[in-house]
């Protein structure tokens, strides 16, 4: 047992100003200590196929969970794909792979299928580790473990301190990890990230289990782990910035035609599509709806520094859509396929809007009660479904199969059911 491990087994739970509510867990003062160093040293980077083959055989050999992490260049590459990929495992050490020289990780996938995974905030980054390769069959979130126990602080570096008494550096976390060679302190901290996550995941796992709280974060884990892959989002360009500005179906389908150029440049040059133009100048665009590029190029975000050819790219995607015929313009909004949004359910119908404030203050209660976030005791979207479209007979049955159609879990169902019964019977007496 290492000391990292030690400390984790000899005390569970510090509370150094982010535990979950003290009710008879054991507790130490004192300050948190600085993790400077990896146990073992920074391990040389993975980036050959030898070098590859000889860790999956180590961490095929290695024993117990398995600590993953991964880190992308959000802000400056297109898309969301992994540059950096760590692992840690007993009997296996610390490994850092280049999985741009190393795209193909399914060996090492399959050599970890059987193992749990410990991840923090798992849904982040099991996208780009799909890619490469690497699915996990079980898995614990040290994130959502934190979420559950109630840890109002759930970042990883709190979640370190609070539950281990060890402070993590987290200065490169938002660095550029496209860069290669990538520096040392960089190194130093990507591994530092797996140091202890299979200890904070020993240490959860007391204290879940300690609120009574350890299945119902089994059963949270796995499904995440068997969630399949995200739809691709409909209408993306809608998510613009300041898209709350933009009224009118032209100046949206100027929004469209330029969004979806800048798209197309981001892509072909693998760069962060801000990088090509921002948000705000997208939006100028479609409210001014400029007829030449020098009054393009007065608007905010076309400034000086971009060059004539850009300007022309981006004036004849605002030409393209002041040349639209109606019917080929976006309408307001998005299609809504469930509720209409809640604001609206007064005047679209009362009694509906009057359950959902009984089941909202239900669902507040509870969560407050056992410690949690609403939206991890139940789906918000799972309520405003039940409230809308509630069943002919409301009774615990009929409650808790429209809660279970709508995904929650069957610990979601339990806990929540019959306090939605009441707040739905209550209101409709």
């Amino acid at each position: 047992m290492t000391d990292a491990r030690e400390t984790a087994a000899d005390c569970p739970l510090r509370t150094t100003g982010g535990a979950p509510p003290d009710d008879g867990g054991s507790s130490e003062t004192g300050a948190p200590i600085p993790l400077l160093e990896p146990r073992e040293g920074i391990p040389p980077v993975i980036a050959d196929a030898a070098a590859l083959a000889e860790t999956v055989a180590a961490f095929a050999a290695g024993s117990g969970p398995v600590a993953v992490d991964a880190e992308r260049a959000s802000g400056y590459r297109y898309g969301q794909r992994a540059y950096l990929v760590q692992l840690r495992r007993q009997g296996a050490g610390t490994a850092l792979i280049d999985p741009v020289a190393c795209p193909d990780l399914s060996a090492l996938g399959e050599a970890l299928s059987g193992a749990e995974w410990v991840l923090h905030a798992a849904t982040q980054d099991l996208p780009c580790l799909r890619e490469i390769g690497m699915v996990p069959t079980r898995l614990f979130d040290t994130e959502l473990a934190g979420r559950l126990a109630g840890f109002p602080r759930v970042g990883l570096g709190a979640m370190v301190e609070n539950v281990l008494g060890f402070v993590l550096e987290k200065g490169h976390s938002a660095v550029d990890w496209s860069t290669r060679p990538l520096p040392e302190p960089w190194l130093r901290y990507a591994a530092l990230d797996v140091e202890l996550l299979v200890d904070l995941r020993d240490a959860l796992e007391k204290e879940l289990d300690r609120q009574g709280k350890l299945e119902w974060a089994l059963q949270e884990f796995d499904a995440t782990a068997s969630a399949p892959p995200a739809e691709p989002r409909k209408d993306p360009w809608r998510r613009t910035s300041g898209m709350h500005r933009v009224r009118r179906r032209r100046q949206l389908a100027v929004v469209r035609e330029i969004w979806e150029a800048r798209d197309r440049i981001a892509r072909q040059r693998d760069v962060s599509p801000g990088k090509v133009l921002p948000d705000t100048a997208i939006v100028e665009a479609a409210l001014a709806l400029p007829s030449t590029v020098q009054a393009l190029a007065a608007l905010n975000g076309f400034g000086h520094r971009t060059g004539r050819r850009q300007l022309d790219q981006w004036q004849a995607a605002v030409d393209r859509a002041k040349a639209l015929p109606e019917s080929g313009l976006p309408q307001p909004g998005q299609p809504v396929t469930g509720p209409p949004p809640p604001r609206a359910w007064a005047d679209k119908d009362p009694a509906a809007a009057a359950r959902l404030s009984a089941a909202r203050a239900a669902v507040t209660a509870l969560a407050e009660g056992l410690a949690m976030p609403q939206e991890n005791l139940i789906a918000p979207d799972a309520v405003r479904r039940l409230c809308w479209e509630p069943p002919q007979s409301v009774d615990a049955a009929s409650v808790a199969a429209a809660l279970a159609g709508n995904g929650a879990r069957p610990w979601q169902v339990e806990q929540v059911a019959p306090a939605l019964v009441r707040a739905l019977s209550g209101e409709a007496e």
